[in-house]
């Protein structure tokens, strides 16, 4: 692989790792992905009900966290259900392992 083929990886790998990074980092994003976590498949009314957040809040969050690949979601009926992306997380988990006791 040449030097600029290089580069253009490298760029893309860092600019998909930054928005990853921003997806997971924001308190009410933190708030979400434990809150489904430990419901493990929950419907997203129900998420913004039992968290006393607002619907469009929700939503804007919830995307972020989608367009990451955080979370999966998969429709029944008129509801929506989310669900984390565990394969995602433990790579993330295994990642900063290794940045750190390398």
């Amino acid at each position: 692989m040449n030097g600029e083929a290089h580069k253009l990886i490298y760029h893309h790998n860092l600019s998909l790792t930054s928005k990853l990074f921003r997806a997971c980092t924001h308190p009410l994003r933190l708030k979400l992905i434990a809150y489904i976590h430990e419901h493990q498949n929950i419907n997203v009314n129900s998420i913004y009900d039992s968290l006393n957040l607002k619907q469009s809040v929700t939503s804007q969050h919830l995307k972020i966290l989608r367009d990451a690949r955080l979370v999966f979601t998969h429709r029944d009926g008129k509801y929506i259900f989310y669900s984390l992306n565990y394969i995602l997380l433990e790579q993330i988990s295994e990642s900063i392992q290794k940045y750190f006791t390398s």
